[in-house]
């Protein structure tokens, strides 16, 4: 598809992957390829993957006061070589479930299995530094900040994650500026919203132009568990959320969690050429690629999202 463009990128992007709880169990049980189901074909076809990580990996017992607390056995780090993916961002609601420790023994898994993450960290410019990665002669630069859990934000002598206030510009823009001259493609993953929103509030969706505005080409959003719909802004895409990709999840019978998609991006310096999407649905705690009922629902669902938009 890209052969014509100068220098392109073929970019997967897919939602929280969760790899805690019952989904841990059935890779004890299955082994690592098994989260991911029928999608390895197409994982193995891209260029790069990009996911948010929606657990730690730690042995620790120290579970912090919260509904839920996810962690995966530390060896589970190999589900993601699998899929081939390439960074992760760990600025999100999970990170710090078992503490500083938790979240610190999670970035040692994933240096030791040397894959790069975004997001959090031991002072506030490490949660605050992007992934840089090169791919086709293209230097791609893959930021992660959450506005989930302000208390867990990182400060210049202490660990946390990446924290930005949805509305408030100001931080993230200065980091994006501090990046985006080093960068032929800037990729800002942000886990925001609450849980089950259907679609992004004028707020968010006026926070998404500022992003871009600030230099960002595309916006990798997720947190709501269910997809929301695609916007082609200026020259940026706004992904505003990427739904589930993998989990246990209890599944919503009318927002439908368990649905959502690969989404496919073709990209070049300072633009983006393509967009295809590949409706996933999980079950069994593993994704697979949608078929029938499913698909349709997926594929109608989101037409109408982004159509709203």
């Amino acid at each position: 598809m890209s052969s014509h463009h100068q220098n392109t990128v073929d970019i997967g992007f897919m939602g929280d992957v969760m790899i805690g709880r019952l989904v841990n169990d059935s890779i004890r049980r299955h082994g690592y390829a098994y989260p991911w189901g029928n999608l390895l074909p197409h994982l193995h076809s891209t260029d790069l993957n990009f996911i948010n990580l929606e657990t730690t990996f730690t042995t620790c017992e120290d579970a912090v006061l919260k509904t839920f607390n996810f962690k995966s056995d530390p060896d589970h780090v190999a589900v993601l070589h699998e899929a081939r993916i390439d960074a992760v961002t760990i600025a999100n609601n999970h990170i710090g479930d078992f503490g500083i420790q938790g979240m610190m023994d999670t970035i040692e898994v994933l240096d030791k299995a040397g894959i790069p993450h975004t997001g959090a960290g031991i002072n506030a410019a490490e949660a605050s530094r992007p992934v840089y990665i090169s791919c086709n002669d293209l230097h791609i630069a893959f930021l992660g900040c959450t506005d989930n859990e302000p208390s867990w934000c990182a400060m210049d002598d202490y660990p946390g994650i990446n924290y930005v206030e949805v509305g408030n510009i100001n931080k993230i823009r200065a980091q994006i500026e501090s990046i985006r001259h080093d960068a032929d493609l800037v990729i800002l993953s942000i886990h925001w919203g609450p849980n089950m929103r259907e679609r992004p509030s004028k707020k968010f969706i006026e926070f998404a132009h500022q992003i871009i505005d600030a230099g960002v080409d595309i916006i990798h959003g997720h947190s709501a568990h269910i997809f929301q719909g695609i916007e082609r802004y200026k020259e940026g895409l706004i992904l505003y959320d990427t739904g589930d990709f993998i989990d246990d999840y209890m599944v919503d019978p009318i927002l439908r969690n368990d649905h959502s998609f690969l989404f496919l991006c073709t990209a070049g310096a300072h633009k983006v050429y393509d967009l295809r999407l590949i409706p996933v649905v999980i079950s069994d705690m593993q994704v697979n690629v949608a078929e029938g009922e499913d698909r349709e629902w997926s594929e109608g669902r989101m037409k109408r999202m982004t159509n709203d938009k």
